[in-house]
């Protein structure tokens, strides 16, 4: 009678919490800290009521939630955009698929040493990162202020040897992205996501010397290993993501940094 007693109590606590304890559905999803595991931690209720337990996986770079995602480790991520998981595949014969488009993070340039871009000197070095997708991303917007010519302006994986015209002698270092807040004592200019940028209390919308335009191809996205798209929690996670509560939690909490695609 004793295992029926505490079968009732554990039942009893289940609905008192209106059905929290309930989930029969876990999900993984690896994200970096911000803004991705913040706006996952505003859906964990959402998720729960739905029944699916979300864990949050944290990690601080852009390998190793793909590398865990497709050996299965992790169930999915959220942390980056398209133009890198393409590269990622292409170079790591991973199978990564995008799930669902949530936002976009413009990029932008930062200075500790200029407040205006009409100041940069000449010759002066330019930090960028040092992944082939996000540093043709910092390339490209460098040459939309007139900075730099690439031989192909539209290519999205343009390297510094693709530059044909730099007037002013820009010298240019690779990074990894993680690092780039903290260089910007070190250089002249750093070109820094915006997830690094929020993480070092840098306000994309105030503190950039430029920015991209919200019409960049460079959107966020839900990724799972190809094969587990139509999972039941994953397209629960993906139609949690795509609510008009989350919309205006990124406009609210963000105030523009972070802009949602949905």
């Amino acid at each position: 009678m004793k295992h029926k007693v505490i079968t009732v109590s554990v039942l009893l606590a289940a609905l008192a919490f209106g059905g929290a304890a309930m989930a029969d559905e876990d999900l993984s999803v690896a994200a970096t800290p911000v803004p991705h595991a913040e706006i996952l931690e505003y859906i964990q209720p959402t998720l729960q009521e739905a029944g699916v337990n979300l864990e949050i996986k944290v990690f601080t770079d852009y390998v190793q939630p793909n590398v865990q995602v497709e050996d299965e480790q992790i169930d999915a991520n959220f942390f980056q955009h398209i133009p890198y998981l393409n590269t990622f595949n292409e170079e790591h014969g991973s199978h990564l698929v995008k799930v669902g488009a949530v936002h976009i993070e413009p990029f932008g340039a930062y200075s500790a040493s200029i407040d205006n871009i009409d100041e940069l000197p000449d010759g002066a070095l330019v930090a960028i990162p040092n992944d082939p997708s996000n540093a043709a991303r910092a390339l490209l917007l460098i040459q939309k202020q007139g900075l730099i010519e690439l031989e192909d302006p539209d290519d999205l994986l343009a390297t510094s040897r693709d530059i044909v015209d730099n007037p002013k002698n820009l010298q240019f270092k690779e990074l990894e992205a993680a690092t780039l807040p903290r260089a910007l004592v070190d250089v002249d200019m750093a070109l820094i996501n915006t997830n690094y940028a929020l993480e070092a209390g840098l306000n994309p919308t105030a503190d950039a010397l430029f920015i991209e335009d919200a019409d960049s191809p460079y959107v966020n996205v839900i990724a799972v290993k190809a094969g587990n798209e139509d999972d039941p929690a994953v397209r629960k996670l993906v139609d949690a993501l795509h609510s008009d509560a989350v919309r205006e939690f990124i406009e609210t909490e963000y105030e523009g940094a972070i802009v949602p695609v949905f």
